[in-house]
């Protein structure tokens, strides 16, 4: 209780109201979930921008090319496996 008291100085009476409201109507009388309705409503915090040099900035860019990543899914039998697995490697 005291928890949800505290947040009226950081969040506003308005804001807590309507999150002690929101967990009655959901029939929850937690603190933890009054808090986390709060911090949901919050608004998020911009980003921090960190300036890269041109040193670190790639020269060539990727690509995505998925037909490279199929060709090293090709089906082949592992010479771990047991001999009658490799029989059964039509698959």
């Amino acid at each position: 209780m005291v928890d949800i008291l505290t947040t009226v100085l950081s969040d506003g009476l308005s804001a807590v109201e309507a999150a002690c409201s929101e967990a009655l109507r959901d029939g929850v009388h937690s603190a933890a979930v009054i808090l986390n309705i709060l911090a949901r409503r919050r608004a998020p915090t911009a980003p921090i921008t960190i300036m890269t040099s041109d040193a670190l900035r790639l020269r060539h860019e990727p690509t995505a090319d998925c037909a490279r990543y199929d060709s090293l899914r090709r089906w082949s039998v592992p010479r771990f496996w047991p001999p009658w697995a490799r029989l059964s490697s039509t698959a």
